[in-house]
């Protein structure tokens, strides 16, 4: 188990790396192509929305195809929300891993990421739940929860935030 433990926990660092590199190629690389990506909005203090077809969400794409197109957008300059793009720190910890059928993982962590924008030091964290099935010697991510616990969002909230 400790070796799938560090497997898990070597492979998010890694994104986390990859995305505060803005290697946005290598980092698309770690998604499946049918990969969700969800961060739910909050319905109430405690309650966040589930269904992302039905509810509002912060961010949701419903494959890979989303977060290509955004990546586009910010390489292409067409994201004004994006420019200039921020530096980011991201924090990852608390790992927990589930084995689940046919080889995949459930992976629970906690993150905080950093930014740096116009001159203001800012942070988001909160929880993370992801999808992870064998890619190699690897793993790709075919679902990403998000959960921002911050109460107020004072700037532009993307994918590279989390």
């Amino acid at each position: 188990m400790r070796e799938l433990q560090t497997s898990v926990e070597q492979f998010l660092y890694r994104k986390a790396e990859l995305c505060d590199r803005q290697d946005w190629d290598a980092y698309l690389a770690l998604f499946d192509e049918n990969a969700e990506f969800h961060i739910p909005q909050w319905d109430s203090e405690h309650v966040y929305t589930t269904d992302p077809k039905r509810e509002m969400s912060m961010v949701y794409y419903s494959a890979r195809a989303g977060l290509e197109d955004r990546v586009f957008r910010i390489r292409t300059g067409k994201s004004a929300a994006c420019t200039p793009m921020p530096r980011t720190l991201h924090l990852i910890n608390n790992v927990r891993v589930e084995e689940l059928a046919d080889s995949e993982l459930e992976v629970k962590a906690k993150w905080v990421t950093h930014y740096y924008r116009f001159g203001l030091a800012e942070y988001f964290f909160g929880e993370v739940s992801y999808r992870l099935k064998p890619a190699g010697t690897s793993w790709a991510i075919t679902r990403k929860h998000v959960l921002v616990l911050n109460d107020k969002i004072n700037s532009v909230l993307d994918f590279y935030h989390v």
